[in-house]
């Protein structure tokens, strides 16, 4: 063997070694272990994954994915309209609640900088005052699943918000109307 090929096949094998022992030694970083992206309990799971699959649709035809179309696919709650309109429609049609619950959409009020609200699925209650949400376009063009969001709000009723939108780090305070529950209102 010739000096060149044996230093291209070392440093091949140094690169390789390098990787493996970086994937061996990696860990989560701190704060994100509750991240869930598996299957989290009491959402329907067929009509997440046919969220997921409208989403890949767009992406494959260069379409931006929205929260509003991912949230009325991923819940069954078929309104329609901005984010901030939702709140208002669900009224008589669907039952509203401050409490959240798994499947139900959170529904964020608009703010400045973000005019037309937002919606997104609850995935998960970890605790009264923390949940996992499933949403799209919190990060432009993408799906979150399983990120983490905490109740702020000084009475504990979920009126104010912080999403976890890096590993380990809430951001700032948004305000929330409430949780549309998938189910259709008897009244």
């Amino acid at each position: 063997m010739t000096k060149r090929v044996v230093r291209k096949a070392l440093g091949r094998f140094s690169i390789f070694a390098v990787l493996a022992l970086t994937a061996a030694c990696a860990r989560q970083p701190a704060g994100t272990a509750d991240i869930q992206i598996g299957l989290p309990e009491g959402i329907d799971l067929d009509k997440r994954a046919f969220a997921l699959r409208e989403v890949d649709i767009k992406h494959q035809n260069g379409q931006r994915v929205w929260c509003v179309p991912f949230a009325r696919n991923a819940s069954g709650v078929q309104i329609r309209g901005d984010a901030h309109t939702w709140w208002g429609k669900a009224k008589g049609l669907y039952d509203r609640s401050k409490t959240p619950q798994p499947g139900a959409v959170m529904a964020f009020a608009s703010t400045k900088g973000m005019t037309r609200g937002h919606v997104a699925v609850v995935s998960k209650v970890v605790s009264p005052r923390e949940i996992m949400i499933d949403h799209a376009n919190w990060v432009r063009n993408k799906v979150s699943l399983g990120m983490s969001v905490i109740d702020v709000s000084e009475r504990g009723d979920w009126s104010a918000v912080k999403v976890m939108s890096t590993p380990g780090a809430y951001g700032k305070t948004y305000p929330v109307n409430g949780f549309i529950l998938p189910e259709q209102s008897d009244s």
